[in-house]
């Protein structure tokens, strides 16, 4: 939702703000747009009786007439004129902070529930009691998280020989399926300035997320899309262009403030971590198809890996600010015996867009181009998945064959 929106819809924006459980104050916004629409009148007024009166202080000096009396006039106006500027700035600001905290509106299928609209795969049975994967990582010395402890403190994880060599072959394995499937691919800072945050829709909201730099007003990128949202930033793009398709592997950093206690053990939420993010720019009336494209991508991987899986569309409180549909891909990781979320496909029509002011050139005028981002996919708890359903009884890790020709024909890690 933008301003105008809220203008033109306000009890839909109501009805929005309800559905995703969103506290923004509303008639707030409302009553400052009714205060800054009063101020910009009055001034204008003021600013046309300033402008009268100063060509009638100029016709009576010409006549060499005395016009005291009209000079004082017109700087009482003049100073009426700043003030009510003044005041203005204050509301039109006041206004902007608070709508920077608007979501976006849901697509119409987006509910108050979620919904499982897609399941694949059988869950591993085991003739034997399945390790989780801190245990089945250390026993195999691929994974190593009292070192990481030692140098980071928790939630943090190191990789070592064949485990270092699987994530680097989950990586590799994620970008290439990514360029078959038409994806170019870039290369992108993890280190994001305020204005990318802000129009990618991470900030304000997920400010207590992030981390920033000391003494510097960057942050550290929670996702790749932030840069990917801001690559044509204040540019005007062609409807021949489009789709534009990326793809960009980078760290990902997040404080996960507020979810102590749960998932501590492992990596199922850490501070740091891979993902492979896939971006699109469409046009309008195409984005929800390329939605629905992007999920199967992601669930492409995840099938070729042996991932029983499942897809969520979510309910409209638990999708992110910028999104207005988002699906969720959940694996099963048959060790610790659990779902875990491994990627996101969201379409955020044209929020970002607006917001870094990235516009859409067509044969009936100027718009915007809707946005799309998906995680294909994030590396930690793919992991996770993969090793706790792949173990054997002899403790050896069984490698997808998928991935074999990444690590030199390996068959088994252990």
């Amino acid at each position: 939702m933008n301003l105008k929106f809220v203008r033109d819809n306000p009890d839909e924006a109501r009805r929005v703000l309800e559905l995703r459980r969103c506290k923004v104050d509303l008639d707030r916004i409302l009553a400052l747009d009714d205060e800054r629409r009063a101020l910009v009148k009055e001034r204008d007024e003021r600013r046309h009786e300033q402008k009268e009166l100063s060509l009638k202080v100029s016709v009576a000096k010409r006549a060499g007439e005395q016009c005291d009396e009209l000079v004082t006039k017109a700087r009482e106006l003049s100073d009426k004129v700043k003030e009510l500027e003044t005041r203005l700035a204050a509301v039109e600001a006041e206004q902007e902070a608070l709508a920077r905290m608007l979501p976006n509106t849901v697509h119409p299928s987006v509910t108050a529930e979620e919904e499982v609209v897609a399941e694949h795969g059988q869950k591993p049975e085991f003739g034997f009691k399945p390790l989780a994967h801190w245990d089945l990582g250390e026993a195999l010395d691929i994974l190593d998280f009292k070192t990481s402890a030692a140098l980071a403190g928790s939630r943090f994880v190191v990789f070592k020989g064949a485990g270092a060599a699987l994530q680097r072959a989950l990586i590799a394995f994620f970008l290439d399926r990514a360029r078959r499937n038409g994806y170019t691919e870039v290369g992108v800072p993890v280190l994001a300035n305020p204005e990318c945050l802000e129009g990618a829709g991470q900030l304000p909201h997920m400010e207590g997320e992030m981390y920033a730099l000391r003494d510097d007003p960057l942050c550290l990128i929670p996702t790749s899309e932030t840069m990917l949202a801001n690559l044509h930033r204040k540019q005007s793009l062609d409807e021949s262009e489009l789709p534009k398709k990326y793809v960009a592997y980078t760290l990902c950093f997040r404080r996960e403030a507020g979810s102590y206690g749960k998932d501590v053990r492992g990596m199922v939420r850490i501070h740091q971590f891979d993902k492979v993010e896939l971006f699109r720019y469409t046009r309008p009336e195409d984005s929800y198809a390329a939605l629905e494209e992007m999920r199967a991508e992601a669930e492409a991987l995840v099938r070729e890996l042996g991932i029983p899986y499942r897809t969520k569309r979510l309910a409209a409180w638990d999708i992110a600010y910028q999104s207005a549909k988002t699906y969720d891909i959940e694996a099963w990781a048959g060790g610790a015996g659990q779902w875990l979320e491994i990627s996101s496909i969201s379409n955020c029509e044209d929020y970002q867009m607006r917001r870094t002011a990235t516009r859409l050139r067509t044969a009936s005028g100027t718009g915007y181009p809707h946005a799309l981002n998906g995680s294909a996919l994030a590396l930690p708890r793919t992991y996770v998945a993969l090793i706790e359903n792949n173990q054997q009884q002899d403790g050896t890790i069984l490698v997808p064959e998928a991935l074999r020709p990444y690590l030199g024909g390996l068959e088994r890690i252990g």
